[in-house]
């Protein structure tokens, strides 16, 4: 994406934020697909290379990009709230201070989350994961990760009874299709439990760039709870995504910030590519892939 594309959706601001989107979408890129139709494009803490990651304004801009997924993660307030942002902390991408989890949710839902990036987004605030969910379930695929879950003991349980609420596993997302709820997690024991609390919830590992190289062994116990094995596009070749596919599991590759680099992790064959930038897996407003 050129310089000049991504700071005219800066200047629309906030509230033009959606109409520049589709503006830029159908007058910028009405070609043919770019990335094969099976590969899923998640949209990196929503379009976060065009606004605020984890925000609305992200979000938004990731459903008028087509993409397949929005990804996010998950904390936990003070007064038990599961709320979207990045780090354990506030400091980076709020004017606040300290640990997410030392602040209620009202003393929170107060900070910007928008000025650090951009000040047309100062209106931007942290969402909870609940408000994205009334907004995005059904509408497009949500893959949720949660984040050091150490410093929040019973998360998982709070996400399983959330995500309970929503009939989302295989609700019919735009054009019919599906846009599921997906967890991810760099925590195993996070997800073993939630592949025995929701079990038609699919799951995904994280795996660090140091785990790598990967032994047979190691892929057969991820296997065994996972649905993904998801890895730093870096660390992965043809072999690795041979490897586990005849484990019969998925793989996406995170997190592409070039469009070259994505294009040639798209044919290793991974079956997900995770990206700040959703609009490059295709050229056109035309892609409608299934999850």
């Amino acid at each position: 994406m050129r310089r000049a594309k991504r700071m005219s959706l800066l200047r629309a601001g906030a509230a033009g934020l959606a109409a520049a989107a589709t503006v830029l979408v159908l007058t910028s890129f009405m070609l043919s697909p770019r990335l094969s139709e099976g590969i899923t494009v998640i949209a990196h803490r929503g379009a976060s290379g065009f606004a605020p990651e984890n925000t609305m304004a992200a979000f938004e801009l990731a459903v008028e990009m087509k993409a397949d997924y929005l990804e996010l993660d998950v904390h936990l307030s003070k007064d038990g709230e599961l709320v979207v942002l990045h780090d354990e902390t506030l400091e980076r991408t709020t004017d606040g201070v300290g640990l997410v989890k030392d602040h209620t949710w009202a003393e929170l839902s107060a900070l910007d989350a928008g000025s650090k990036y951009e000040p047309a987004f100062h209106d931007e605030r942290i969402p909870l994961l609940r408000e994205v969910m009334d907004r995005y379930a059904g509408r497009i695929g949500i893959l949720i990760e949660l984040k050091k879950t150490a410093l929040y003991p019973g998360i998982e349980e709070k996400l399983a009874e959330l995500i309970e609420d929503y009939d989302v596993a295989v609700a019919a997302g735009r054009d019919g299709r599906e846009a599921p709820v997906m967890i991810q997690s760099f925590d195993r024991e996070s997800v073993r439990f939630l592949a025995q609390r929701l079990p038609d919830i699919p799951r995904a590992v994280l795996v660090h760039p140091d785990e790598h190289p990967l032994s047979a062994d190691t892929l057969t116990d991820l296997a065994s709870y996972a649905d993904y094995i998801n890895c730093n596009f870096e660390e992965l070749d043809r072999g690795l995504v041979r490897d586990i596919h005849a484990q019969g599991r998925k793989v996406m590759a995170w997190t592409l910030r070039d469009e070259r680099e994505m294009e040639r992790i798209a044919r290793l064959g991974v079956d997900g590519i995770i990206t700040d930038y959703p609009v490059w897996g295709y050229e056109g407003n035309s892609r409608h892939t299934s999850p």
